[in-house]
């Protein structure tokens, strides 16, 4: 992914249920991400459009996945499996051994998608967040 993706990529974010937007989805903050974490982002392009997105970035210990979204005409064709993997295989070419990815807690399709393709859900820990 480029910063070029970034409008396509933001207008599938916005139309796919389950990926909340917020402050850090400025093109600005998008810009950072992407070159703080090169080559790790991912866009699926058929039929001349962006059809599937993810952002990959980590910090030294852990990988972590943020907005895998796949248009729902595209759907159940493997795109969203193949953009993890490409980010799994980024990462582990990078020494990291994890990778995490959050859920809205409503988010029952993408839990099944992430169970399905091999992910565990975490009983064990919660997420806390703080703006600073």
């Amino acid at each position: 992914m480029t910063l070029d993706d970034y409008e396509a990529a933001l207008e599938l974010w916005q139309h796919s249920p389950g990926i909340a937007l917020g402050e850090s989805d400025t093109r600005a903050q998008i810009e950072a991400f992407l070159a703080r974490n090169p080559g790790l982002s991912f866009v699926a392009v058929q039929d001349n459009r962006l059809v599937g997105t993810v952002l990959c970035g980590q910090d030294g210990r852990r990988g972590y996945l943020h907005h895998l979204a796949v248009h729902e005409a595209y759907r159940r064709r493997g795109i969203g499996r193949q953009l993890v993997q490409l980010c799994l295989e980024g990462l582990r070419k990078q020494g990291i051994l994890k990778c995490h990815i959050f859920l809205e807690a409503d988010n029952r399709e993408g839990e099944i998608f992430w169970v399905k393709i091999g992910w565990m859900k975490r009983p064990d820990i919660k997420v806390m967040s703080k703006f600073i």
